[in-house]
């Protein structure tokens, strides 16, 4: 699914109806998709009804030919124009042919046939307003919507292409906007519903087709999308039946101090819960004793630390140990000590330091070390997350060293160290902020968040449709480091392991939150218990 401002949506109905698909024909397609989806989800009662309010423009056309088609599928409908339309309408005059019921908001006394109508439907459709609105609304489309919304009666509302009163680019909405049981968008989502309050009101949000001719040079020139299921279904490795762990790839999760123990372990679940085949964990001694016993997948790599801070010698003991990874991911729980921002310059100069005699666990720095010879091996596919993307920022150029195409994960403030921006200006321009820095530093950006954005570096974007409180806990971010790194291991482009590792993050958080009971209560521990039956609701479908 195309995600589109609203200037991009009209820039394409313009070159499409200058092609010769008119206006008229887009919306007919339109409203017959619109008709015939309604139908699919609300057409089951021995009577059905339904309402329509019908504004002045393009999605109040929308309106009118899917409640004709509804009357040919058995429908009774009743068009309630809320804002005139043309006297010459043949629009009306089909529906009026059809059988279907027309009421004029005008000669609605004290809305008495409104609430007649709202009593008896089966389902509302809400084709007021369009994309072009600016709020706050007119009195008489507001006292309208005011008294649909107050009425004890209501029917489940579908939004014809956005809820009517949404601003479609910023995402603002009146306060008599309708909240609707599902949003049906013409052609693409629009940008706004991604943003909120909006994207509250849309509900479930499906596209249809209106028949845009191929080779459209508006169309094809949008690089953004919202992230489906069909997509993340599309981009998952395959399990071959004759599959080994070698099949599957090595992650190795590099990470951890004595303050954040728990962050390497709720990442390596992850990569394996994901499909690795083989996850291993390079953390500084001290940590091996307590986290070993509780991933008994998992394999260890012991790193030179100091006061338990992995340190920069420990770059040596790493490459030796990661002939076989496939993915890297470095960040989680590793502390900000000056030690381990020595370990990350070195690991991007790819300095397997000197081939020291000092003992894996602790740092002899009276112990005189030989140069080591041996050849600089390239790096992995990378993945950088927390405070390895802070320990990043400490050294100059650092997205001239990583391997091409790494994925880094900040969440906005972790951003804001990375690009020196303010957090409110991250944020006010997530899809142009990560844009612009996916395509200087050459690297996948996953900016993290409401409405989490992936940005790749020849100007794709996509977002995942998702916003909730669940994922609004520690941990959860090592959670979904850990599913990018296992998705990359496995083969997966940069940019695809990202998209199908936000998804089913997301979707995990929310049915975490739904077997819980409140989002409140979900943990990161939820989340990845959760990974399993999102994977197997994808495959299934």
């Amino acid at each position: 699914m195309k995600l589109v401002s609203v200037d991009e949506m009209r820039a394409i109905e313009r070159e499409a109806d200058g092609q010769g698909w008119t206006y008229e024909q887009m919306m007919e397609r339109a409203g017959l998709g619109l008709a015939e989806m309604v139908h699919s989800f609300y057409g089951y009662e021995e009577r059905m009804s339904a309402l329509g309010l019908v504004g002045s423009g393009n999605n109040g056309g929308d309106t009118l030919v899917a409640l004709a088609a509804l009357v040919e599928t058995g429908w009774q409908v009743t068009a309630y124009l809320v804002r005139p339309r043309p006297k010459e309408d043949a629009l009306l005059d089909r529906l009026r042919a059809t059988g279907g019921t027309v009421v004029e908001r005008t000669g609605d006394k004290g809305f008495k046939v409104l609430d007649e109508t709202l009593r008896n439907a089966t389902v509302l459709l809400d084709g007021v307003l369009g994309t072009g609105i600016q709020l706050p609304l007119k009195e008489e489309v507001a006292e309208v919507l005011r008294r649909v919304k107050q009425s004890a009666f209501c029917p489940p509302v579908v939004a014809v292409d956005c809820p009517s009163g949404v601003d479609c680019n910023s995402g603002a909405a009146a306060d008599e906007c309708l909240p609707a049981e599902m949003t049906i968008s013409m052609a693409a989502v629009k940008s706004g519903m991604m943003r909120l309050p909006a994207f509250e009101l849309c509900g479930d949000i499906q596209v249809v087709d209106i028949g845009l001719p191929e080779g459209l040079e508006a169309w094809d020139a949008v690089r953004n999308e919202i992230v489906s299921e069909d997509l993340v279904r599309s981009l998952l490795p395959e399990r071959p039946t004759d599959g080994h762990k070698g099949t599957f790839g090595t992650v190795t999760v590099v990470g951890g101090s004595l303050n954040y123990t728990g962050a390497v372990l709720l990442a390596t679940w992850a990569a394996g819960k994901v499909g690795a085949g083989l996850v291993q964990a390079a953390v500084s001694t001290p940590l091996h004793a307590a986290l070993a016993g509780h991933n008994p997948n998992a394999t260890w790599v012991l790193l030179p630390h100091q006061m338990g801070a992995i340190s920069g010698d420990a770059v040596s003991v790493l490459l030796r140990a990661t002939e076989r990874t496939t993915a890297m991911l470095v960040g989680p729980g590793f502390g900000l000590e000056d030690c381990s921002a020595e370990f990350v310059r070195r690991l991007l100069e790819n300095k397997t330091s000197p081939r020291a005699r000092a003992t894996i666990g602790f740092v002899n720095a009276a112990v005189e070390a030989k140069e080591d010879k041996e050849p600089a091996r390239p790096l992995p596919p990378m993945v950088f997350d927390a405070d390895g993307l802070k320990l990043l920022a400490k050294t100059e150029g650092w997205y001239k060293h990583l391997p091409s195409e790494a994925v880094l994960t900040p969440h906005p403030g972790e951003m804001g160290v990375l690009t020196g921006l303010e957090v409110k200006d991250i944020q006010a321009d997530r899809l142009g902020v990560a844009r612009r820095y996916a395509a200087e530093w050459g690297h996948v950006v996953v900016l993290k968040g409401a409405f989490t954005v992936i940005a790749a570096p020849d100007g794709r974007m996509r977002v995942i449709p998702a916003a909730t409180t669940a994922l609004a806990h520690a941990g959860t971010g090592d959670v979904l480091a850990g599913m990018i790194a296992g998705l990359r291991g496995q083969g997966l482009a940069a940019f695809d392991a990202a998209t199908a590792g936000c998804w089913m993050h997301a979707q995990a958080g929310l049915a975490a939150a739904e077997k819980l009971g409140h989002e409140a209560a979900v943990q990161a521990t939820d989340v990845l218990a959760a990974i399993p039956e999102v994977l197997a609701w994808v495959w299934e479908r």
